[in-house]
């Protein structure tokens, strides 16, 4: 976030908590989608006695808020994602690593496909493609993954 932190939550009608600022500071200093536990074990190095279940309702909080999104992989298991601008995810089924992938056109292919079908009471709002597959850590990213 290129956001100060402190200036980031009030925006959204949150006050300025330790708890908040570390749960925050986390998600986006891990850069790597992470998972509650992932976040409670990072955040745990400088709140130690900080309650789980603080981490937790703070987490739906932000998701509430739109500060952070949720990234669900093919074993249920739900991550975090600071970013919150329109991107799609590749997803490596035997890393389990998570990259950003940008792709306006194919965003606009699906959103120009569903919207042709016109599907009887559904109201397209968003496009969220997570593709599954294997990366080869070996080789240099793709253009438009971070």
């Amino acid at each position: 976030m290129e956001t100060d932190i402190r200036e980031y939550l009030p925006k959204h009608g949150l006050k300025i908590t330790p708890q908040r600022l570390a749960v925050f500071e986390a998600i986006v200093s891990m850069k790597n989608h992470p998972t509650a536990e992932n976040i409670i074990e990072n955040v745990r190095k400088q709140y130690p006695n900080l309650a789980v279940g603080t981490v937790y309702n703070t987490l739906e909080t932000f998701v509430e808020k739109g500060l952070i999104m949720k990234v669900k992989t093919d074993g249920d298991t739900m991550r975090y994602d600071p970013t919150t601008a329109r991107h799609h995810h590749l997803y490596s089924m035997n890393s389990r690593r998570i990259e950003d992938y940008y792709d306006e056109e194919l965003s606009q292919l699906i959103e120009d496909y569903f919207r042709e079908k016109e599907i009887p009471g559904f109201d397209l709002k968003d496009v969220r493609v997570q593709l599954l597959g294997y990366f080869d850590d070996h080789q240099e990213l793709i253009p438009g993954v971070l």
